[in-house]
């Protein structure tokens, strides 16, 4: 039998940490938003070495005392000034060849968000300068990024598309009320690809619990048309029946 003074999970006394390599543990934020039906990704311009004056994700080492979600929001205003709360923030992945960062071995935990209406940003702490940035510049390799974090925002990038498919996060990056149109232009932007207006407004309307209606039209329509109909967001969060990425 064991004694009442014995712990369960084994004395420490004989531990000493320095007997194990170092590795530090940071989170990298991929912040996606949409400006003027074009999908873009918030970038800062790294003011320290490694990769001094690169482009690179918002991000940085957890503290002792923080937890992953906790060390993302900070990083995310620390960096670009945005205490903006994201309409989503998910972890999507975690990063840790030996290599990645020349410091030390380091393991990152990347996040993905959405922010609506997103504010301009602006750079704080070891960041020169931060903007959000198209993401076709990143895709067509017009714009390098420091670390793998062009490696972190494909990832991100294929799980937003994914989402987009199987779940109601599309009405994340449209503000509380919103028409057909600003909804279906999430998704073109996203996907990077055209869609049938009318089709796809018979698909969202008739996926239970994506939208529902305000009862309230807007001023005037799509160039000086017809007052368009305000929609809000749902209750439901994965869409029944999915709508599926066109195929290229």
């Amino acid at each position: 039998m064991m004694s009442d003074n014995t712990s369960t999970t084994g004395s420490c006394d004989a531990y000493n940490p320095r007997d194990y390599p170092a590795v530090a543990v940071t989170v990298d934020i991929v912040v996606f938003t949409i400006v003027n039906a074009e999908l873009k990704v918030l970038l800062i311009q790294r003011g320290e070495p490694p990769f001094l004056g690169r482009w690179a994700l918002p991000g940085g080492f957890i503290h002792p005392n923080e937890d992953l979600d906790t060390a993302a929001r900070r990083e995310l205003a620390e960096e670009t000034g945005i205490h903006q709360a994201p309409g989503h923030l998910e972890q999507f992945g975690s990063y840790g060849s030996p290599e990645r960062d020349p410091r030390m071995r380091v393991v990152t935990i990347g996040y993905w968000a959405i922010v609506p209406d997103l504010a301009s940003p602006a750079a704080g702490t070891d960041a020169i300068h931060a903007e959000l940035v198209a993401v076709s510049e990143i895709e067509g390799g017009r714009v390098r990024l420091a670390f793998d974090h062009e490696t972190i925002l494909a990832d991100a990038l294929d799980t937003a598309r994914s989402r987009l498919e199987s779940t109601t996060l599309a009405a994340a990056f449209c503000g509380p009320e919103f028409t057909i149109s600003d909804l279906r232009r999430v998704y073109e932007a996203v996907w990077n690809t055209k869609l049938d207006a009318g089709n796809f407004q018979r698909k969202v309307t008739r996926s239970n619990g994506f939208i529902k209606p305000v009862n309230q039209r807007t001023s005037s329509g799509d160039r000086g048309g017809r007052p368009a109909s305000l929609w809000t967001s749902g209750d439901a969060e994965r869409l029944t029946p999915p709508l599926n990425m066109p195929n290229e």
